[in-house]
């Protein structure tokens, strides 16, 4: 399985989105919409009961298993603020996220698939969701699916994952810059190396943990950049990776804050 994301500037849109997947055999199971704030009811599909929709949300850790239909739960993802995720891959999505949302998959959790979940790209959906946009998380079985829905979301308005992410780069990269040159280095020539650090300290799964806890695995991608780059390159890393590691952390006490 693997993701395939569309970001969506308007909710309805994104809920439309979701609409056609279903209609084209997407299952629940592998389809979620996430949307900034808290929502009442999910999208409903053709097939539910009347009534189906009504959900009962937490600000933190809650949710409902709809039985029959979507699951909805709301949350808290740190630095983030509140979101509400439809669909049975959404409560994974909130976990990687760093979400407290508790037993939230309930009977169902043995049809729940998580293959493929694409943790890396994480920190694009929250900076999607913190811009007020909403974001629809297709599980797809082959390329050739992979294919069809991609046209299906780029036709209902959707902007591509691979987009968000360059537009959330350009939104740092000044201050980065700057930061970097001021160390009398040379951005221009290490840029790709200083964000890739930059970027995979925003990785799900080691970017709340403390720092010796993630020295070996930081150690490790260091290795391989200067191996295949250089000194330099492992360096511009190690700095980008530093940083990446403080901007995660001033968003989260600025959510906290707020």
């Amino acid at each position: 399985m693997k993701a395939v994301t569309g970001v969506f500037r308007s909710a309805d849109d994104a809920e439309r989105a979701v609409s056609q997947l279903r209609e084209v055999g997407v299952t629940e199971d592998r389809l979620t919409l996430l949307t900034p704030g808290h929502a009442a009811t999910p999208p409903t599909a053709s097939t539910e009961q009347p009534g189906m929709g009504k959900a009962i949300g937490a600000l933190v850790g809650g949710a409902a298993g709809l039985s029959g239909g979507p699951l909805l739960v709301a949350a808290l993802i740190p630095g983030v603020g509140p979101i509400t995720a439809v669909g049975l891959l959404g409560g994974a999505v909130l976990a990687a996220a760093g979400a407290s949302v508790g037993a939230v998959f309930g009977a169902r959790s043995e049809n729940f698939m998580t293959d493929g979940l694409p943790e890396d790209e994480l920190f694009v959906y929250e900076d999607s969701l913190r811009k007020g946009r909403s974001v629809v998380i297709a599980m797809v079985k082959d390329e050739s699916e992979a294919s069809r829905v991609r046209e299906l979301l780029r036709t209902e308005g959707a902007e591509s994952v691979d987009a968000a992410r360059e537009e959330w780069w350009v939104g740092l990269r000044s201050a980065e810059q700057e930061h970097y040159s001021a160390q009398g280095r040379n951005f221009g020539e290490h840029e790709k190396f200083y964000r890739l650090g930059f970027e995979s300290a925003l990785h799900a799964r080691t970017r709340c943990k403390e720092y010796d806890q993630v020295m070996n695995e930081m150690t490790a991608k260091m290795e391989d950049v200067e191996r295949e780059n250089g000194k330099d390159a492992a360096e511009a890393f190690r700095g980008g990776y530093e940083r990446g590691r403080d901007y995660y952390q001033t968003l989260c006490n600025e959510s906290k804050a707020a």
